[in-house]
């Protein structure tokens, strides 16, 4: 089996709990995806498989010092106290629980590789394929295909294991990142070759 890491990123509280600050927007299509649902049988297939498992998570102080003042995105948390470290919002999911021995990489940016702790896991980790999913899918899995292809691993998103605000957001996400990587159903991917 080539050495593979699944990636769960950004599936926490404040953007897929059921009451969650985010649940008329993501949680629609997170639950109408059954994201959740397939997220946990996922991981569940890659821990029997023997495939590292690493969670990501977007977070601040609570002065939000590391968010950019310019950003739209993340100015919007600083005015709605989403995102902030510590609190139940950033935690993971409860259906999607992390182990002890699995990876946690905090993340200030969109993208799970600038500024994180993720690329020397991946480097000491001797990680040759990554798997991904989350929230959103033209978020952090569209920048988390395209920087891991260019950092010349072999990139899998399991499309089932993702949602966007919107179908269409979610459809024109996925269509992009075919061209980086293989887009699949997680119940038909292979975790043992």
């Amino acid at each position: 089996m080539k050495k593979t890491i699944f990636l769960v990123m950004d599936m926490m509280n404040d953007l897929v709990a059921e009451d969650g600050f985010n649940a008329q927007t993501y949680g629609i299509q997170v639950k109408q995806r059954k994201v959740l649902e397939n997220t946990a049988k996922a991981i569940a297939a890659a821990r029997a498989a023997g495939a590292l498992i690493g969670y990501v998570r977007v977070g601040f102080s609570a002065d939000y010092r590391e968010a950019p003042a310019a950003s739209p995105i993340f100015s919007g948390a600083r005015k709605n106290g989403i995102f902030q470290l510590g609190t139940k919002g950033t935690e993971v999911h409860p259906a999607l629980a992390p182990a002890p021995q699995d990876f946690d990489v905090v993340k200030h940016r969109v993208s799970p590789f600038y500024g994180t702790s993720l690329e020397p896991i991946l480097r000491a980790q001797g990680v040759e394929r990554i798997v991904m999913c989350g929230v959103s899918t033209n978020g952090v899995v569209h920048s988390g295909a395209r920087e891991a292809h260019d950092r010349d691993y072999e990139v899998v998103v399991l499309e089932d294991c993702c949602a966007g605000v919107t179908p269409d957001e979610h459809m024109h996400a996925i269509a992009c990142m075919g061209r980086y990587g293989a887009i699949v159903d997680s119940a038909e991917f292979d975790w043992t070759r």
